[in-house]
């Protein structure tokens, strides 16, 4: 890319590509190109082929997707896999039709087996069954990573997929009833403290592990791939180092300044025991995560914490959710 190239963000407003967004400007690209969802659905296929032949971006960030922790993938997997699939085909076909000259599509760690080795290699990928409670999702991902090879293979296409580990930070979903982990914890957190109830019930055992990504690193690592990574394989994005459950709750706990009890309500699923991602392709590439957990936690409880101030959202009862 260069600083004059037209870059669409599909997916600009939401976690990943508001910071892909940040990112760009940061770097000086300011021929930026996005729509908003009232402007153009793109699960309508005419719209999408309508705006690219309009627009003629030269590079695609494919971020947008719906997206939810187990109890929005347990409760709506029709939804995650037609929107997904729609959204995915569309931009993805379209890019082809209008010579894109490198799509970047964003994947999840998701797609990878529920009792995959750990750390997650690549070549894991489509070697053993996927984790059931978000299983649709993880098709649709499945299905967009080999559109883009078949697109690369048949047509020469250089769309590439990269498979971020979980990720937060601002403009992450604090709700509690389809959010995932990390910021569901936060919101608990926070209005725990607010009303100072003397305790907070969590979902599952606590055991599970999980690694955490903050978003401004993902952007910075997607802008980074689409300047030096041309494979059709599938790459990693995410830290090399994971945290249970439980010492996740007691981080943001501390960081939120709550002093009551931490319970778990073992008779909800913990989803999958863990899910490390391999991140040695690349490191090896010249890329690292920069910010820490504990970091990156303190920035999206500001955030979060600000956009209250802001926007005040009425309460929800109810339970995190995971991937």
């Amino acid at each position: 890319m260069n600083y004059s190239s037209k870059i669409y963000i599909a997916g600009h407003r939401g976690l990943v590509g508001s910071a892909i967004v940040r990112t760009l400007k940061a770097e000086g690209y300011n021929n930026i190109v996005s729509r908003t969802h009232g402007e153009m659905e793109l699960e309508n296929q005419s719209a999408v082929q309508d705006f690219f032949a309009q627009e003629k971006p030269d590079y695609v960030f494919l971020a947008a997707a719906k997206v939810g922790g187990i109890h929005a993938n347990n409760t709506y997997p029709a939804e995650f896999i037609f929107d997904n699939l729609q959204i995915q085909n569309n931009v993805i076909h379209s890019s082809y039709l209008h010579k894109v000259k490198k799509l970047c599509f964003l994947g999840s760690s998701c797609i990878y087996p529920k009792f995959a080795p750990q750390p997650i290699k690549e070549d894991y990928f489509l070697d053993g069954k996927l984790e059931p409670t978000n299983d649709a999702y993880a098709v649709a991902k499945i299905a967009g990573i080999k559109m883009c090879q078949a697109y690369n293979k048949q047509y020469g296409a250089n769309f590439i997929s990269v498979m971020p580990t979980n990720l937060y930070g601002p403009n992450d979903n604090f709700d509690l009833q389809n959010s995932h982990v990390l910021p569901a914890l936060i919101r608990k957190f926070v209005e725990a403290r607010n009303t100072k109830a003397p305790n907070v019930t969590l979902w599952g055992t606590g055991n599970p592990k999980r690694e955490f990504l903050y978003v401004d690193d993902m952007a910075n690592a997607s802008v980074f791939l689409m300047k030096h990574y041309n494979d059709s394989e599938i790459i990693n994005i995410g830290t090399g180092m994971d945290v249970s459950i439980l010492e996740l709750a007691h981080l943001i706990g501390e960081t939120v300044g709550y002093k009551g009890k931490i319970l778990f309500d073992s008779s909800k699923p913990d989803g999958t025991p863990r899910k490390l991602l391999d991140v040695s392709k690349i490191n090896s590439l010249g890329w690292k995560a920069a910010v820490s957990l504990s970091e990156g936690i303190q920035k999206t409880i500001e955030w979060y914490e600000g956009s209250q101030v802001q926007s005040p959202r009425s309460k929800v009862q109810g339970s995190e959710s995971r991937t």
